[in-house]
């Protein structure tokens, strides 16, 4: 029932923008802290930003501060994340999450877009 399903990402140079899409159902979207994660191949996943239930408040990981910008439609329930500048160290995957949302123990996830940026 739980569901995140990402999709916006490709291939692109070094320089140029996407802009990624999470769309979420079978939970409350609005009243869940949101997050982007990403993941490279033979890395671990890390946080790349996050926004409160309001949007009130965004954080961002240092390596994509400036460029990236998280934001989220909650009528709509999806999450954005827009990326400018993209630099090919921004390869990965990227997943959306809800950190707050554990059910029987288990973090829900999506399938993930892939983003490759080339130089």
């Amino acid at each position: 029932q739980v569901q995140l399903v990402e999709s916006g990402g490709g291939l692109v140079q070094a320089g140029e923008s996407l802009r990624l899409s999470c769309a979420g159902s079978g939970f409350i979207f609005k009243s869940y802290v949101m997050a982007w994660y990403r993941q490279a191949p033979g890395k671990e996943r890390e946080l790349v930003a996050d926004i409160t239930p309001v949007g009130a408040t965004k954080n961002y990981a240092d390596f994509v501060k400036g460029r990236f910008t998280v934001s989220r439609d909650n009528a709509k329930s999806t999450l954005y994340l827009q990326m400018n500048s993209l630099e090919p160290e921004d390869t990965a995957v990227y997943y959306c999450n809800a950190p707050g949302y554990v059910i029987g123990g288990y973090q829900y996830w999506g399938q993930g877009t892939q983003v490759t940026v080339s130089s």
